[in-house]
Order: C-alpha cells, then sequence, then structure tokens
C-alpha cells in the first residue's frame, strides 16, 4: 500500500522535475519554449495574478497585500527567460532576437 502512495505523489514530482530540467537544459524545442510556454501559459497566469491582484485592490485590501499576488509569478517567468537565452545559444542561428524577445517579454509582464 505504501508503494501506491508513493508512485501517486511521485508522478506528479517526476513530472514537475521533468518539466523544469527539460526546459533548462534545452532539449524541449525553442518554437514550444517561446509560443506555448511563454506567450502562451505564463501571459495568461500572469493576466490572471494581475487581475487578482487588482481585485484585491478594488476590495479594499492593502497594496502589502495585493502586490505580492502580482509578482508570485516572477521566479517563474524569470526561469522561463533563462531557459529561452539558453536554448537560443545552444541552437544557434539568431540567438539575439530570441534574448530582445524573452527580454521585452519579461519586462511587460513584470510591469503590467
Amino acid at each position: 500500500m505504501a508503494d501506491l502512495g508513493q508512485a501517486a505523489t511521485g508522478g506528479r514530482d517526476d513530472a514537475a522535475r521533468r518539466f523544469f530540467r527539460s526546459r533548462w537544459r534545452g532539449t524541449v524545442p525553442l518554437g514550444r519554449l517561446i509560443w506555448r510556454d511563454m506567450m502562451l501559459v505564463a501571459s495568461a497566469l500572469n493576466a490572471l495574478a494581475s487581475m487578482l491582484a487588482l481585485w484585491l485592490l478594488g476590495l479594499g485590501t492593502p497594496p502589502l497585500v495585493a502586490l505580492p499576488m502580482h509578482f508570485a509569478l516572477l521566479p517563474y517567468n524569470l526561469f522561463l527567460a533563462l531557459c529561452v537565452w539558453r536554448t537560443a545559444e545552444r541552437t544557434g542561428g539568431s540567438t539575439v532576437g530570441y534574448m530582445l524577445l524573452a527580454t521585452a517579454w519579461l519586462v511587460l509582464v513584470t510591469v503590467i
């Protein structure tokens, strides 16, 4: 029985570990990393966090409570931007364009 419990929780942990490891090592195609992971998924999560922070401010919540909600995804955003830079360097070609895109996206989702 203990094995089933470990398998259930270990599977989730392994999937998350594989997700982050594959992006950090650059084994995920650059197009998927940029367009799906960064532009689509992370942008949607950032929009949701920002809307929640604005909603909290609208309810009269002190800014010191609402601002951490807005910036909660900053470590994940930095991770994705660094992964784009690392993967672009490994693939060669026009790395500057990908790095500028990742940097502009990072600034945009942090400020907005």
